[in-house]
């Protein structure tokens, strides 16, 4: 049987809210008995557009990360539920169901991603229900999915042997895999948002005047191996991406027919600049 997923690619999103603003200009004012009661106006952002900025100055990075129901296939929020409040429907979509769930304030609280709200006025817990009641009248693609302007949401309809083929070839991620609750929203390239880079720049005296080194090889070795390479660019710099913070201990060496080779070692908590390196000359030169 076929079943609906979300796959996020989150170097794609930059953080403009149209997903967010399409999520309440649906549900605001519109009540959908059996899939939602009305969203409040203020204070519930059913799809959450998270902000992390990584770096310092002058190499800084922001990344967004859009957090919404994961509708799990082992949901917490079904267990803490009474009187069948939640249901996990056969197509793999979670509902809170508005007319059983008033006053069940512990099914907020059972949801490690926090993705479900409270709303005060109804005594409701509430929660983006993968645009269903659209679903089930012909529609394809979530509203998040139809106006995101990267293309970074996509919507699948497929059985879940293809998922899972789809999330090993696209080497897609969930949320915290350690929470067991196996999530069908999927992310691509999800280390945008948690993993640390370093930056760097080189600079060396050519013919008398200090200039960006470009072309430079530079290797981030950790433990005595080599992890990744690059090229300095055209203004001497040179990143590496991907790495886990507080990861301890990396050796970044440098070599260019022009300088002499050079190396340094340094701690990675969070993501850093490493500043300008200068290149010393050659001793033949």
């Amino acid at each position: 049987m076929k079943k609906w997923n979300l796959v996020i690619d989150v170097p794609r999103c930059f953080g403009c809210q149209a997903c967010t603003l399409a999520c309440h200009d649906e549900y605001h004012g519109n009540a959908f008995p059996g899939y939602a009661a009305e969203m409040p106006r203020l204070g519930h952002r059913w799809i959450d557009v998270r902000q992390r900025e990584k770096g310092e100055f002058p190499v800084v990075d922001v990344a967004y990360l859009p957090v919404t129901c994961n509708h799990c296939d082992d949901a917490p929020c079904i267990k803490a539920a009474r009187d069948g409040a939640v249901v996990k429907r056969d197509d793999g979509i979670v509902i809170i169901v508005p007319e059983k769930a008033k006053g069940q304030r512990q099914i907020v609280d059972a949801c490690p991603y926090g993705a479900i709200w409270w709303n005060d006025t109804a005594e409701l817990p509430q929660t983006w229900p993968f645009d269903a009641h659209l679903l089930d009248t012909g529609w394809t693609r979530t509203r998040g999915s139809q106006v995101c302007p990267t293309r970074a949401m996509r919507t699948l309809h497929v059985e879940d042997d293809e998922m899972q083929r789809i999330a090993r070839e696209e080497k897609l991620a969930v949320l915290h895999p350690e929470y067991g609750t196996r999530p069908r929203v999927y992310y691509k390239n999800l280390g945008h948002y948690f993993k640390a880079f370093v930056a760097g720049s080189l600079a060396g005296e050519i013919d008398g005047v200090t200039e960006c080194v470009e072309g430079a090889r530079v290797t981030l070795e950790r433990d005595g191996a080599t992890i990744a390479e690059t090229r300095s660019d055209p203004y001497g710099d040179f990143r590496f991406d991907g790495l886990d913070e507080a990861s301890g201990a990396y050796r970044v060496r440098i070599e260019d027919p022009r300088f002499a080779a050079g190396s340094f070692e340094f701690q990675l908590g969070e993501s850093c600049y490493l500043g300008t390196v200068p290149l010393a000359a050659r001793a033949n030169a």
